[in-house]
């Protein structure tokens, strides 16, 4: 298999690196640093700052909640010291604990941004649909003791595909300054006691994907008509909306970039859902529109004419951003 590579170490690499980020978020505040509690940031960066004998920041392509996972957390980091690839990967997962691990380590182009230089996001939510509370799964799985129909689920959530206002879907405290979001995807399929919740997007508001699993599982255990998505979605008030499901069955498993970039491909996670065979990279769903075209050409810009333009004065303020 394809990822069954052998790390150099003979030559030393600096400059711009991505890595793949694989962790368990049940004891994390999530990925953001705090000053008042453990962080999945804030534990990288020691271990990589560790290795380079020097402090390092690193930037992420999604922010995930408290208890929420990750199998493919795309970072990068400007290395302020020069090590092999071999020595930045086995030291920094020497050095982390045994719920974070990097998968991979590469060196990309200055102008490779985690954050601003994704095209799409992929999130699977795993609920284990059985009469009795879950054991080995408790902390990977949102368990539901009633019976779902996940063909009404798959139904009812394809109203939320193309662009549109999710503020009926966002948390209330979500800062973000719009609640558009373009959701590429959405599918709904039951294997076993398993029912998965898979979905893409350009990116997600503050609780979204938790919110609409919360709107499915009402309409999958019969409790909503399977036009509720729709009327919620319509009412953009989120205090009209659902529960919000718990974290733990949401997992991070994908994150897309520009064909350039040449990131390494991977099975898509969650391990448990290994049995399917899927790889990272393997929906090509990502829409031709003006966002997507600025996000493949970033930092450069496209100006109203549509000619690519010098880097945009915005890009060193973003460079920065959390």
């Amino acid at each position: 298999m394809a990822f069954f590579t052998r790390q150099d170490d003979t030559q030393t690499l600096s400059g711009r690196l991505a890595l793949g980020v694989e962790y368990d978020g049940t004891r994390y505040c999530g990925w953001q640093r705090l000053s008042h509690a453990e962080s999945v940031q804030g534990t990288l960066e020691a271990a990589l700052s560790r290795i380079a004998a020097a402090p390092v920041k690193v930037l992420c392509s999604g922010r995930t909640d408290s208890g929420v996972h990750a199998t493919r957390q795309i970072v990068h980091f400007d290395a302020p010291a020069a090590r092999t690839q071999k020595a930045w990967l086995f030291g920094a997962n020497a050095t982390l604990p045994r719920d974070i691990a990097v998968r991979w380590l590469v060196p990309v182009n200055d102008d490779f941004h985690a954050r601003f230089s994704a095209l799409a996001r992929r999130y699977r939510y795993v609920i284990l649909n059985q009469p009795t509370r879950p054991v080995m799964e408790r902390h990977h799985a949102t368990w539901c003791r009633e019976p779902l129909d996940a063909e009404r689920m798959h139904r009812a959530a394809q109203v939320l595909v193309g662009e549109h206002d999710f503020s009926s879907y966002r948390a209330a405290g979500c800062q973000s300054k719009t609640p558009i979001r373009h959701l590429h995807a959405i599918e709904v399929c039951r294997y076993g006691t398993l029912v998965v919740i898979d979905v893409q997007a350009n990116a997600f508001l503050h609780h979204m994907i938790r919110n609409i699993a919360g709107v499915l599982v009402a309409v999958g255990r019969g409790d909503k008509s399977e036009s509720y998505p729709a009327e919620l979605l319509a009412l953009k008030d989120r205090t009209l909306g659902n529960v919000t499901a718990p974290a733990c069955g949401l997992h991070f498993v994908d994150v897309r970039f520009d064909e350039r970039f040449a990131l390494p491909e991977e099975p898509l996670g969650p391990q448990m859902l290994a049995f399917r065979g899927d790889w990272t990279g393997d929906r090509d769903l990502i829409p031709d529109t003006p966002l997507m075209r600025r996000r493949r050409v970033w930092p450069k810009w496209i100006d109203a004419d549509g000619n690519v333009v010098d880097t945009h004065p915005d890009a060193r303020a973003a460079e920065s951003a959390p």
